[in-house]
């Protein structure tokens, strides 16, 4: 069975500087299920030895294992594992679980300085067999579930950014 290669991106318009909104996506204690509906923790952080106490080296160290509810009625359980740390800009990644591949996240200003464009990247090959038999069928379908996925987050991390009451968890 071939494994279908999938190339998601998203771009999230926020209204807050880049580095607030580095303040909450590149948390060292990994605070995602707080503002992006349908994300969970499926484990607690892993954390190896960091190279030193700043925050790049401590997020590289860390592995978060997470749970993703897609519309589709699924649940995705991936790992996220920085490997490359540049604040406030870069966070690129070895995603595992049932998805392996890479991401990468950009945060770029936008032209007031006022606001932050949030680039997200994701080139990863499903793990699941049914989602692999699947694939040359669902592949529209997954995207669209992605993209709905994608769409909550960016809401939830608007209202953690404007301060406004979390979503709340279904």
């Amino acid at each position: 069975m071939t494994v279908r290669l999938f190339d998601l991106s998203s771009s999230w318009r926020l209204p807050a500087t880049p580095e607030e909104v580095w303040a909450i996506i590149a948390d060292v204690d990994m605070s995602w299920p707080n503002w992006w509906p349908h994300c969970s923790f499926a484990a607690p952080l892993v954390r190896t030895e960091p190279a030193s106490n700043n925050q790049e080296d401590i997020l590289k160290a860390t592995t978060a294992y997470l749970n993703f509810r897609a519309s589709l009625g699924y649940t995705l359980t991936i790992s996220i594992h920085p490997t490359k740390v540049v604040t406030p800009t870069e966070i690129e990644f070895d995603a595992g679980g049932h998805l392996d591949g890479i991401g990468r996240v950009t945060l770029s200003p936008g032209a007031n300085g006022d606001a932050t464009r949030m680039d997200i990247e994701w080139r990863v090959r499903p793990t699941q067999r049914w989602m692999n038999f699947l694939a040359p069928i669902a592949a529209p379908a997954f995207a669209a579930a992605h993209a709905s996925m994608m769409h909550q987050g960016e809401r939830g991390l608007v209202k953690a950014l404007t301060n406004e009451s979390p979503q709340t968890k279904e």
